[in-house]
């Protein structure tokens, strides 16, 4: 009985580690949508920082920087966009108010069994909607200096999506160490609730065994016993 109860208690250990596995794995998806989001906001950063290096140029007319201020302005508003539209099951993770997002990582309710992915409001960091949502990112004008103003801007964009970049790639890494972890804490544990279950069934059989092996010894003497009188008075007739 307290070998089954070992072996139970270890089987739910198991089976903890193996819906924790399930969790981290989500968490593994969340970190790769965000960031697959970020690689695109930086792609459309770098297309707009081109147009403001071209509209810097000398050469450009005001007419010139009004036509690739159309581009420029509509993928400034195609990065708030997708910032804001990203979600994960339904939880915008780059806008919005998300917050912390508790991941449970383990079989158990300690602290070291949870792990929480902080998310940033990304679409309203300043130096994002300074190049995005601000009425300062144009680059128009009959001189060069918004177009300037907007290379420093960019840049500034720039670094702050590869730092979150870098941060999620950071939390992906640590949720695939989480699983592996949990991967060889589960195989542990299965392993051992059979080498107890094994344990425990071999101790039975044998138990079974020497009932059975009592029990033909008894019925082998009680046929003994009851051959005995038969044969004296077999004697006494005789």
């Amino acid at each position: 009985a307290a070998g089954l109860a070992i072996a139970n208690r270890m089987d739910a250990q198991a089976r903890g580690m193996n819906v924790a596995i399930r969790n981290a794995n989500d968490g593994i998806s969340l970190a790769q949508t965000a960031e697959g989001a970020l690689g695109k906001v930086t792609d459309m950063l770098q297309r707009m920082r081109e147009l403001a290096v071209q509209a810097a140029n000398a050469s450009n007319t005001s007419t010139d920087r009004t036509s690739l201020n159309a581009e420029f302005t509509q993928l400034g508003a195609e990065v708030n966009r997708t910032l804001v539209s990203t979600r994960f099951n339904g939880q915008a993770i780059l806008a919005g108010s998300a917050g912390g997002l508790q991941f449970q990582i383990g079989s158990n309710n300690a602290t070291t069994d949870q792990l929480t992915v902080t998310t940033t409001n990304m679409a309203t960091a300043t130096t994002i909607a300074a190049v995005s949502t601000g009425t300062g990112a144009v680059l128009t004008g009959t001189t060069a200096a918004n177009a300037n103003l907007m290379v420093t801007a960019l840049d500034a964009a720039i670094d702050t999506i590869n730092s979150e970049r870098a941060t999620y790639g950071a939390v992906q890494n640590r949720f695939e160490a989480v699983i592996a972890n949990l991967q060889i804490g589960a195989e542990n544990q299965s392993a051992a609730k059979s080498r107890i279950m094994d344990a425990d069934f071999a101790a039975e059989t044998a138990n079974l065994t020497r009932a059975q092996i009592l029990q033909q010894a008894g019925t082998a003497m009680l046929a003994q016993a009851n051959a005995a009188p038969q044969g004296v008075l077999a004697l006494l007739r005789g």
